[in-house]
C-alpha cells in the first residue's frame, strides 16, 4: 500500500500534532510492544512511535522490524520519533487520526 506524495502530505500534517503513542525501549521490538503496537494502529491508523535507543543504525534496525511485522508504511522519520500508518480493516471514526479535520 504506497501513499502518494499528495496523502503523505496530507498524512504528515494530521501527524504533526500528535503525541507518541508506543515507546519502544532499549529491549527493542518485545511481546507487549508489539501487542499495544497492534492495538494503537488498528485503532488510530496514523500514530507516532518513539525510540529510546541513541544508537542510529540501532533505531533504524528496530523501525524496519517494526514495520515489516505490523505491516505499516512509514510517512516520516524525524530522529527518535517515527510517523506511520496502516489503514485498518474496519474504522472506528472517533478513535482514528485518519478522520481528523486539519
Amino acid at each position: 500500500m504506497a501513499f502518494d506524495a499528495e496523502k503523505i502530505k496530507r498524512l504528515r500534517t494530521i501527524g504533526h500534532q500528535l503525541k507518541p503513542i508506543v515507546t519502544i525501549g532499549e529491549q527493542g521490538l518485545s511481546a507487549g510492544v508489539k501487542t499495544e503496537l497492534e492495538r494503537a494502529l488498528d485503532d488510530h491508523e496514523l500514530i507516532k512511535i518513539k525510540f529510546a535507543s541513541n544508537d542510529r543504525e540501532t533505531r533504524q534496525a528496530v523501525l524496519d522490524s517494526v514495520l515489516l511485522a505490523s505491516r505499516a508504511e512509514l510517512i516520516q522519520q524525524i530522529g527518535k520519533v517515527a510517523l506511520i500508518c496502516r489503514i485498518a480493516k474496519t474504522t472506528n471514526k472517533k478513535l482514528s487520526n485518519l478522520h481528523r479535520i486539519v
